[in-house]
């Protein structure tokens, strides 16, 4: 039970670093020229036929029940349209700024589960909710006081809905039974979908320019795609809609890195005290649901009755 659990809190940190490499791979795509809708197109197209081969190779089915086709259909375009909002907003604001204000997303799984599944919100939750959500604002907080595009906010924020809800119709719906890799596969196709509808059919469908930038297709593909998808559907399956919506709090710390290593961004102050308090709320949320706590500490947490079910 505990290792399930462990293993489910790696899954969810794996997913939120990987799903975090977003701009660090769409960004030079932007910058030779080629659109959101072909970005994204090559991003899920190019997902569909890795995981497709990875499944081959594994010899994973790719059959699938009658019941699983509306919710996966579903599924899919949530987590399509969630792309399409996040790059979408990387041209009306920083996508280091985008990146960190989509992480608003915890809390409204955290609201859909205690409204619509009447699922309570322990002390360990709200308090790991809190200091995520203080340490994005940290991270956010423009230095110069500059006024934030309202467009590029309503799109991040959008982006960040159709995320909490796919979070939590994985978890709440009959795929919660189907393989991990099937289910990224079939969410991955149906979302690919929408970009060949907005493309007319391809019609539009820019080329990439250069073989490095074809890298990035690959990279983008992969990393915040295939691996992201598969490592959070994982770890839903075994900490829970909550935690591991929570755990996506490292996505803007793994922005951070490449930030600063990659682009030589400055490491200020006020961000290392954003990403100690993400750190802090990724702690606590799995230290209330893995260790053996003494009684009264454990009800301090809430471990009992909590989001990990």
């Amino acid at each position: 039970m505990h290792s399930a659990k462990s293993r489910g809190y790696l899954l969810g940190a794996i997913a939120a670093a990987s799903y975090g490499l977003n701009p660090l791979f769409a960004l030079p795509l932007y910058g030779a020229g080629v659109g959101t809708d072909s970005v994204l197109f090559y991003r899920y197209l190019l997902a569909v036929l890795l995981l497709g081969l990875l499944m081959l190779v594994q010899r994973r089915s790719f059959a699938l029940r009658r019941r699983d086709l509306v919710p996966l259909t579903v599924m899919g375009l949530l987590f399509s349209f969630s792309s399409l909002f996040l790059f979408e907003s990387y041209r009306y604001m920083d996508a280091g700024i985008a990146s960190t204000i989509l992480f608003l997303y915890p809390v409204m799984v955290a609201v859909i589960m205690a409204v619509g599944f009447r699922e309570r919100v322990t002390p360990a939750t709200a308090c790991s909710i809190l200091l995520a959500s203080a340490g994005i604002l940290l991270l956010y907080k423009s230095g110069d006081g500059a006024t934030l595009n309202l467009l590029g906010v309503v799109l991040v924020l959008l982006s960040s809905l159709c995320y909490a809800i796919y979070i939590v119709g994985v978890n709440r719906s009959s795929l919660g039974e189907l393989p991990t890799e099937r289910l990224t596969f079939y969410s991955l196709l149906v979302g690919l979908t929408v970009y060949v509808v907005r493309l007319r059919g391809c019609a539009d469908l820019q080329a990439v320019p250069t073989l490095p930038l074809w890298g990035c297709a690959v990279a983008l593909a992969l990393f915040p795609t295939v691996v992201s998808l598969v490592a959070l559907a994982g770890a839903i399956r075994r900490i829970g809609s909550t935690p591991a919506a929570i755990l996506g709090a490292l996505e803007p710390v793994t922005a951070l890195f490449f930030g600063v290593m990659v682009f030589g961004e400055r490491l200020t102050l006020r961000i290392a005290g954003g990403v100690a308090l993400i750190l802090l709320a990724v702690t606590l949320i799995v230290v209330a649901g893995t260790l053996h706590l003494p009684p009264a500490l454990r009800s301090l947490l809430g471990k009992r009755g909590g989001a990990s079910r």
